[in-house]
């Protein structure tokens, strides 16, 4: 073969099977998207003051607990269908979040869930992502974070062919109860700590709802009938249409804007 240039071939991780089996089943779901912009001016300097006196609270921490309070008063946007005439709404609200983790070199993204954010505060939302990113591991197939998987299990599961894990993937989504004990009912994925994106990012899902956290960007707006530099946090966010309809949903991230632009639990 000619014109082909130099090259290099690496290792497929392990990890990305699942990626792509997240991807497939992802098509099942009808998601409708959200792209919004939260002011965090205020909140952002009411955290840089809070941590003068509490340590264990971090912009992260704080706006997974605004997340899980504004589903907490809307329980309906976090609901699963199960069969064709019944939906399962939780009162637990679990989030799935991603930390990125070295593994033999790799940085891999693995799943921690944050399990009943909803009796949780901030600084205990915290230090469980610091656990998190602290625990310790051996293999990114054998192991989720914060919760030990059947070794034996996983090895047969990423052995599997790849039509035969989509349809274990398809039968998990469809059970609203296989779905909570296995990732939780929200996932945020907060790319906007990785770097600097002037817009908004569009994820896949297998979740009844998903936040893509984007980055916070300084540009002018409106505060008090006057324009100013103010900060705003991009965040896509996607629901299930098959479960809700626009109208509540809506309603749902109405309040999550008030919750954080006016610093919720920070005062």
């Amino acid at each position: 073969m000619e014109h082909i240039g130099e090259y290099r071939t690496e290792a497929f991780p392990t990890s990305r099977l699942a990626t792509i089996d997240i991807g497939v089943a992802s098509k099942m779901k009808h998601h409708i998207k959200a792209l919004i912009e939260l002011d965090v001016t205020e909140a952002r300097k009411m955290i840089y003051e809070k941590r003068k006196e509490i340590k264990n609270i971090s912009f992260n921490s704080w706006l997974i607990k605004c997340i899980s309070k504004a589903v907490e008063e809307f329980k309906d946007i976090h609901g699963i269908r199960k069969g064709k005439s019944r939906i399962v709404i939780f009162d637990d609200i679990d989030i799935s979040i991603m930390i990125e983790r070295e593994i033999q070199g790799e940085k891999v993204p693995l799943p921690y869930v944050i399990r009943k954010t909803n009796e949780k505060s901030i600084s205990d939302i915290f230090d469980e992502i610091k656990a998190g990113q602290s625990q310790s591991i051996n293999d990114e197939g054998n192991y989720v974070l914060g919760e030990k998987k059947n070794e034996y299990l996983m090895k047969i599961y990423y052995s599997m062919p790849g039509f035969i894990r989509r349809m274990i993937w398809g039968y998990i989504i469809q059970n609203p109860f296989l779905t909570k004990q296995n990732m939780g009912t929200v996932i945020i994925t907060s790319v906007g700590m990785m770097g600097k994106i002037n817009g908004w990012v569009i994820p896949v899902s297998v979740h009844p709802l998903s936040f893509a956290i984007g980055s916070i960007i300084k540009k002018p707006g409106v505060k008090d009938d006057r324009i100013e530099i103010r900060e705003y946090l991009y965040v896509t966010v996607s629901v299930d249409h098959d479960v809700i309809d626009g109208a509540p949903a809506v309603r749902a991230l109405s309040t999550l804007t008030e919750l954080v632009e006016r610093g919720f639990g920070l005062i």
